[in-house]
Formats: structure tokens, sequence, C-alpha cells
């Protein structure tokens, strides 16, 4: 891999198909890079964890429930949280190409979850999605439906 990378060819194969799975050096610091080469083609981006997320598409496309812990003789509440794509979506700057949805720790994810993943970009083109899947010697990508239906 070159020292310094460009980024075009990731950044064209993330438009033409809409969400990428990444593997990445387990060292770190090549993801970050990419991230800056996609907010200076005009894309903003947001970072989360897959970890605990529940069901995503009720946590990033619908309005969702959370219940905080329980410490001690209180009420049980349930407090509803609007959903977080469409919230990043409706702040989006008028000269913004569109919203990167990019996932850590994507291993964890089940094959279902990675479908709906694939399908969002087809529901709001604004929206591509890039999952870390994994570890490898050398930052590399695929297509997420090549992925999923593996």
């Amino acid at each position: 891999m070159p020292l310094i990378t460009t980024g075009k060819p990731f950044i064209r194969d993330l438009e033409q198909a809409g969400s990428l799975g990444v593997y990445v050096p387990l060292e770190g610091g090549y993801e970050g890079r990419y991230q800056r080469r996609l907010r200076a083609t005009g894309y903003e981006s947001m970072r989360l964890s897959a970890r605990g997320l529940g069901d995503i598409s009720a946590y990033l496309t619908g309005v969702h429930g959370v219940r905080p812990a329980h410490l001690g003789k209180k009420e049980i509440r349930t407090y509803y949280i609007p959903p977080m794509l469409d919230t990043f979506l409706n702040n989006l700057l008028p000269t913004s190409k569109g919203l990167v949805l990019w996932l850590i720790d994507g291993q964890v994810l089940s094959k279902q979850e990675l479908a709906y993943l694939t399908q969002l970009p087809t529901i709001d083109p604004r929206v591509k999605v890039v999952i870390e899947l994994g570890g490898d010697r050398q930052f590399s990508w695929k297509k997420l439906t090549d992925i999923a239906n593996a």
C-alpha cells in the first residue's frame, strides 16, 4: 500500500455500490485517512459501533424507546428517541453530497442485518454505508452485497 493514498478508487466504489465492507489493519490509522478523504469530497460521516445497536432498522430510521438503568425504587420510564439517521439527514449542509454511515465492529452483525444495511442506500440515496468487518494486512474493501450473499 502506498504511503499516501488519494482514496479515489474507494470513493468511486462506494458511490457505485452504495455500501462497502472494509478490512482494516489492526494497528489502526488507515480508516481515519479514508474518512478524511470522504469528508474532503463533500460527504459527512456518522461513526457508530455495531455492538449493542439492537434493532438496527428501528435505531436508524424509526422512533425507538430507551430505558435507562433502574437504580432503586423509582418507577421505570421509557424515553423515546428520534431516529438517528433521519436526524443527521435533516441537518445536512446543502452543499453536502450525503451521509456516510461508518460502523465499526461489524463482524458481530448477522446476515439479516447486513442485508438491511445493503438496502439502506436504495431507501435513501443520500446515505452510503461502510462497515468494518475485520482485520487484514492492508486496507481492502468489497461490496457489501457480495458479503451478505456469501
